[in-house]
């Protein structure tokens, strides 16, 4: 089944694992939440990140449009993420981004990311379940 926008509107939990290839480990726990506007949908993710000992308050924000076209807050393109599910890129000089989304188990999905480059290596994995609250 194809996903749309409005899919994703509302308020979903967040759970990310990220692995670094030097071994090092990361958590985030948090909301990301989907509002509609004009020209598709604000993407705001807040919560607490976890390294080793270190606690960190996050947040990232994106655009989203009807055709799941993905734009930094600068405006920027980041990706178009793929209607039933499957792979998308982006290159980040001098780095590499490849993602994979899964919407099998749909309403609960998950992005698993490898980055590489010479400044990184790391995989994340987030997944996203609907927030009951």
């Amino acid at each position: 089944m194809t996903r749309n926008l409005t899919d994703f509107l509302g308020r979903w939990q967040i759970a990310r694992e990220i692995a670094h290839s030097d071994g090092t480990q990361a958590r985030f726990a948090g909301t990301a939440v989907w509002t509609l506007g004009e020209s598709g949908a604000d993407y705001v993710e807040t919560g607490v990140l976890e390294m080793g000992t270190a606690r960190f308050n996050a947040e990232r924000r994106y655009r989203w449009t009807d055709g799941l076209e993905v734009y930094f807050e600068d405006g920027r393109f980041f990706h178009t993420v793929p209607q039933s599910g499957g792979r998308a890129s982006h290159w980040c000089d001098p780095d590499q981004y490849d993602v994979t989304y899964e919407f099998a188990d749909w309403p609960r999905w998950r992005a698993e990311w490898r980055v590489r480059g010479p400044r990184k290596d790391y995989t994340m994995i987030s997944c996203y379940t609907p927030d009951a609250g």
